[in-house]
């Protein structure tokens, strides 16, 4: 049968735990924080009671066979004293990687700005064209307004002539 048109929430029911569950000790609610930290004081209590000490259970092959495992690291304590502050650590390859990048970009523009790479090479060959160019351009701009001023002067030499 279809549920119809609208669902449950699916959390589902609410569940409310009886005074006479929770006495007994049956109830199945998990246990908050601080029940939780009462019941490792009393263990506590019991352990500190109890002298003998257990030897660790080990689950399997374990237990029965001393197995020393070499991949397994050992996390080192290590304490601040014994800390050397002078000792520099190596920078990651990325880090390293950006530093030669950087350092050949600056060895790059020391040489471009020298002329001595080959785009810089073109650059000059470049900007000397350019140059010669405009030098020629400005040559014939004075010889043409050299020629307009001698025209201006010849028309009022003739004009002065004429009256």
């Amino acid at each position: 049968m279809g549920r119809g048109k609208f669902k449950g929430k699916p959390t589902g029911h609410r569940n409310f735990s009886h005074p006479d569950d929770i006495a007994s000790g049956i109830c199945t609610r998990p246990r908050t924080f601080k029940q939780e930290a009462a019941e490792e004081e009393i263990e506590k209590v019991f352990e500190d009671e109890e002298v003998e000490e257990e030897p660790e259970k080990r689950k399997g092959i374990a237990g029965i066979i001393e197995i020393e495992n070499p991949n397994l690291v050992k996390a080192k304590n290590v304490k601040a004293n014994d800390i050397d502050m002078e000792m520099k650590t190596e920078p990651s390859r990325r880090e390293r990687e950006e530093l030669e990048k950087q350092k050949a970009h600056e060895r790059y523009m020391r040489l471009q700005e020298q002329g001595k790479t080959e785009q810089a090479k073109k650059d000059l060959e470049r900007l000397a064209l350019i140059r010669q160019q405009r030098a020629e351009a400005s040559k014939k701009r004075e010889a043409e307004k050299a020629a307009k001023e001698e025209k201006k002067k010849k028309l009022e030499i003739s004009k002065t002539a004429n009256k």
